[in-house]
């Protein structure tokens, strides 16, 4: 299921306008963002964007290898 979000625009008078994207709730909350973590976007095709986070703690699923 996808979460549907505006994208907001705060046009400035002397400066560049702004474009503002805010993640919902229950996004942030399971990715596990903190405050003021920094993260990347990318541009893959004008349909889509990754957003990488080279700080995120690690996936509590992923599998480790077995010795």
């Amino acid at each position: 299921m996808g979460y549907p979000t505006k994208i907001q625009l705060i046009s400035r008078k002397k400066t560049a306008n702004q474009y503002y994207i805010n993640f919902p709730t229950a996004i942030a909350e399971a990715m596990g963002f903190s405050k003021g973590e920094t993260v990347y976007w990318e541009i893959h095709d004008r349909r889509t964007m990754v957003l990488e986070r080279p700080d995120a703690p690690p996936s509590p699923l992923e599998k480790t290898t077995a010795r």
